[in-house]
């Protein structure tokens, strides 16, 4: 499916029960960035500012209790695109070692097959 919003044309490609998600995704970026919806048309109110930084991204999922079970590296990212913070799988691998050497999460297993976990709940 192909979507024109505020002079910016996406191309969508979803199963047809996450078609409505898939868009409202796009919709929230494209607000994110500023770009305005066009006359006529309802603009979401703003969210809280949030985290910005990969870091802080991953840090508020340990405190949504994502991580109270263990997550590999790809499943991190994955839930990250999902959630629309599109960063570098490498750029993700450094903010969960950055996460670990602090004490928030721990890792298990091997290298290259890494599980990530809370160390300790959030507070």
């Amino acid at each position: 499916m192909k979507v024109r919003v505020a002079g910016m044309e996406f191309e969508i490609e979803a199963p047809s029960d996450k078609v409505q998600e898939a868009v409202d995704q796009v919709l929230s970026v494209v607000l994110k960035h500023g770009a305005s919806l066009g006359p006529g048309v309802a603009e979401p109110t703003p969210s809280p500012t949030g985290p910005t930084t990969c870091k802080g991204l991953i840090k508020a999922l340990w405190q949504e209790g994502w991580f109270r079970t263990p997550r590999g590296l790809g499943e991190v990212h994955e839930e990250m695109a999902r959630r629309g913070w599109h960063y570098d799988r490498t750029a993700v691998a450094h903010a969960l070692l950055d996460l670990v050497r602090e004490g928030v999460l721990t890792r298990q297993g091997r290298p290259r097959r890494y599980r990530y976990v809370q160390k300790r709940p959030p507070s």
